[in-house]
């Protein structure tokens, strides 16, 4: 009986949980440059990634460090170089570099190394996060659900996707903007933009990304 109980537990929990987390993707911040040579073969990683997965959600941040080894990239965003030292930081690496690949703002890896990714990807999917705070869609914008241990921050990001989106790489983001603190408020928050965009509730100083969501 105790053996059958644990084989139970084995089949059956990673399936739970990997379906819990569809509500709750894990978010994947990949860092490029046009000028890197193996950021097209991460682009290609991420874009399997996202077909194959309904779990994550990626968003790629182009950065400007390579601009001297040719033209200078037009998607580069200064907030992708100021988030991707700080990511640096918080995870103890010498300095960034591309392509640098984000999960959660918790673990990293080159973003080419497929088994790595798939790796950082099931150890998010299958971390219990069901007490943590979390983002809701409403008809202007979302709302925040859960009790606040601490202040969380919100950021808002537009990227392009669909037809807009004339790039190799997944989800370009084009403008982010920091939406203030989170203390416990229930109100719905509105959020407006020209571009597809998606908000982002995670600790300070980009900290653990807590809950991601799509707004349109």
């Amino acid at each position: 009986m105790i053996r059958f109980l644990a084989l139970f537990t084995l089949f059956f929990e990673p399936t739970f949980t990997a379906q819990a987390d569809q509500e709750r993707p894990v978010l994947v911040e990949l860092f490029a440059s046009q000028n890197c040579a193996a950021c097209p073969k991460a682009h290609k990683t991420m874009r399997e990634i996202s077909t194959e997965r309904d779990d994550v959600f990626v968003l790629t941040w182009s950065v400007s460090y390579w601009d001297y080894l040719g033209e200078p990239d037009p998607m580069a965003l200064k907030e992708a170089k100021t988030r991707q030292a700080v990511y640096a930081d918080n995870l103890g690496l010498r300095a960034p570099y591309t392509p640098q690949s984000i999960y959660d703002g918790l673990k990293q890896c080159p973003g080419p190394r497929k088994r790595a990714v798939r790796k950082n990807i099931s150890d998010r999917v299958n971390t219990d996060r069901s007490g943590a705070p979390k983002l809701q869609r409403t008809d202007n914008g979302f709302t925040v659900e859960g009790l606040a241990t601490e202040a969380l921050e919100l950021t808002l990001v537009e990227f392009l996707e669909g037809d807009a989106n004339t790039t190799n790489m997944v989800n370009p983001v084009i403008n982010s903007r920091e939406l203030g603190l989170w203390t416990g408020d229930t109100s719905a928050i509105e959020a407006s933009c020209e571009q597809a965009c998606a908000v982002m509730l995670h600790k300070p100083n980009y900290g653990e990304v807590l809950s991601v969501l799509k707004l349109n």
